[in-house]
């Protein structure tokens, strides 16, 4: 049994830790998931600068997924529509109106320019062999942008799960800039559906927010839906309209969708009906509204952790600053490569060395004559010169040598020493030299990425408050029962299905519920009104009961707390109550029973003397008499 447990647990770590770091959770580096890496890993191998069928790139990429080519497919084209990486041909479906891209087979795409410049670098690439061995796929792309801020993510792991909303390409571009000067800066989403967004509760990525349609209200007797908010499509709009008109929450007469490129929905409203009535309960009851929570989680250093959006920006502009640094190494390295192998190729041809090659026999001494004829110039060279090089020496065709033109081999070799000096440069100042390279991305590709989300705030309109109070509820003081589903009874007030009551029994208990439909409450209902919790703690409730003792005593409270459908106990168990008010002021006028020795029969209690408290306070003793009748009035 302890093999079996051991076994289980194993399994699960190794499952879950599977499901974390290579299904689900965007790494913070290139911000890709594993299949979305192998997508662009393929569309690298393939680019040819020709579109391809993304049936070939799906086919292609199965040498790196092992998990079908559905998603694949799929993951493609929610990559496709951030239309960031992949520039796409054909019908890829629709974001706003939630139409379904084509079969794979129809539709083509390629690589954009951007990802070309910022995550392709083989030689800065890490790889690792394919699921079965016979491929290398990148562990991870060099990305000089914080694609997981850019791209956003969704996704579910064992006990974690993660939502990065998308950011705007040129206002990420513009913080990372400003983070490499050492400035303060801000950065909220910016959605493909445009709408207005409020970042009240963003929190840095670990909150929420709140996204609204824009409602073009200038005519009173229709809306215009101009555009939805995020995770909304005109299709799922417009069901949670008609759904909504179908409880009764909204009054509107029709629905037309004249969605195109642009989002275009007309509500026609009710006869009666004006546009400004409406707008809050379309917030309120449809789509026109969302809240969407977000949690930026992903995985770093092999590891899942929870990360800020200024943390990300942080940490991303100095990998920038580390890639460029790699880049500009390399190409130094490079340049000295090609000025040590040119600078030994002149020599070569213009102190003719190879002459000294024709007499000899052997290899041995076919390269120990290019050595020796090679040491007096050893002080022009940039580092040993090695067998290697000799090789490549004698490798140059007659033709060549014939035809060496020494003020072009001249020129190139400057060109190549004052490309040096540029990159030296670059390596001593690499933050402005990133700041410089931002600016240029930010010219070319994100110059006309103007922000589509309007920033603005705005409250959250609550369902009760924007239902009309149309139901009559009732009270039906014969059978006891109380809902607006009675046909007879006293008329209370005006309630909708989104309010709750207080209800006061004879007995002394009361509770708050959701409005009933019919619901036995007591024969002698004391007390009942809207449990609006403001209003409630400001209602001071007054009761005069008697106790198990016989002793008369009052209190005043008020219903500042409750449970939903709990019962509370306003007097003590057993205990008659003999008067009940919601007066502010008045007076509390009581008749005691005639006996010889009485000669007062009446006392009157103003009820300025007893304080209102909480509605757990204990009674105050009026009288041990008995008594007639006891009443609550005004004061005369």
């Amino acid at each position: 049994m302890a093999y079996v447990h051991t076994l289980v647990n194993r399994n699960f770590l190794e499952y879950a830790s599977y499901v974390i770091k290579d299904r689900a959770i965007p790494h913070l580096d290139d911000g890709f998931k594993p299949v979305q890496r192998r997508i662009v890993h393929s569309l690298f191998e393939m680019d040819d600068g020709k579109f391809h069928k993304v049936a070939n790139v799906v086919g292609h990429c199965m040498q790196y997924h092992p998990h079908g080519d559905a998603s694949i497919y799929s993951a493609l084209v929610v990559l496709a529509n951030k239309e960031l990486l992949i520039e796409k041909q054909g019908n890829f479906g629709n974001l706003l109106t939630g139409d379904e891209p084509s079969a794979a087979r129809y539709i083509e795409c390629r690589l954009r320019p951007l990802a070309g410049e910022t995550l392709l670098n083989p030689e800065l690439t890490a790889y690792e062999p394919s699921y079965d061995g016979r491929r290398k796929e990148p562990t991870v792309f060099p990305a000089k942008l914080p694609y997981v801020l850019l791209l956003g993510a969704e996704g579910i792991a064992v006990g974690m799960s993660t939502r990065i909303l998308p950011h705007n390409l040129s206002e990420v571009i513009g913080a990372m800039r400003r983070c490499l000067e050492g400035k303060g800066f801000e950065l909220y989403p910016d959605f493909y559906s445009g709408g207005f967004l409020d970042v009240t509760e963003y929190d840095d990525g670990h909150g929420r927010i709140r996204s609204r349609a824009r409602l073009d209200t200038s005519d009173p007797k229709r809306i215009v839906v101009r555009e939805v908010a995020f995770g909304s499509t005109t299709e799922s709009l417009i069901a949670s309209v008609e759904q909504a008109a179908r409880k009764g929450k909204v009054k509107i007469a029709g629905l037309n969708d004249y969605t195109s490129e642009d989002v275009e929905i007309e509500i026609k409203l009710a006869r009666g009906v004006y546009a400004d009535d409406v707008v809050d309960s379309l917030y309120a009851f449809t789509e026109c509204e969302t809240q969407v929570p977000v949690n930026l989680l992903v995985i770093r250093d092999e590891r899942p952790i929870s990360m800020t959006v200024t943390e990300v920006i942080e940490y991303h502009a100095h990998h920038l600053v580390e890639i460029l640094r790699a880049e500009l190494e390399l190409e130094q390295g490079k340049l000295n490569d090609t000025l040590h192998a040119r600078t030994l190729e002149r020599i070569f041809i213009e102190e003719r060395i190879y002459k000294e090659i024709e007499q000899q026999t052997t290899q041995e001494a076919v390269f120990t004559a290019v050595y020796s004829g090679l040491a007096p110039f050893v002080s022009r060279l940039r580092r040993k010169v090695t067998d290697e090089d000799i090789e490549r020496l004698l490798r140059i065709p007659i033709r060549r040598i014939s035809l060496y033109d020494i003020n072009r081999a001249k020129k190139e070799m400057e060109e190549i020493k004052t490309r040096l000096a540029e990159v030296k440069g670059h390596l001593r100042g690499l933050r402005k030299y990133a700041i410089g390279f931002l600016d240029k991305l930010q010219e070319k590709y994100a110059a006309g990425a103007a922000r589509r989300s309007e920033m603005a705030s705005f409250q959250k309109v609550a369902a009760r408050e924007v239902v009309a109070r149309t139901l009559v509820l009732r009270y039906d003081r014969d059978s006891g029962y109380l809902g607006h589903g009675l046909a007879n009874g006293e008329s209370l007030f005006g309630v909708s299905p989104y309010d709750r009551v207080l209800v006061i029994r004879a007995s002394g208990m009361y509770s708050v519920i959701d409005v009933p439909e019919k619901l036995f409450v007591d024969t002698g209902m004391l007390h009942c009104r809207i449990a609006d919790k403001e209003e409630l703690a400001a209602v001071p409730l007054t009761v005069v009961y008697r106790m198990p003792s016989g002793e008369v005593n009052i209190k005043r409270c008020r219903i500042e707390k409750y449970i939903l459908d709990k019962g509370y106990q306003l007097v003590p168990q057993e205990s008659r109550i003999l008067a009940f008010s919601t007066r502010e002021r008045g007076s509390v006028t009581i008749r005691y029973k005639k006996k010889p020795q009485l000669r007062k029969l009446e006392d009157r209690f103003d009820l300025a003397q007893y304080a209102v408290r909480g509605q757990h306070t204990q009674g105050v003793r009026l009288t041990n008499k008995e008594i007639s009748t006891v009443k609550i009035g005004p004061l005369n």
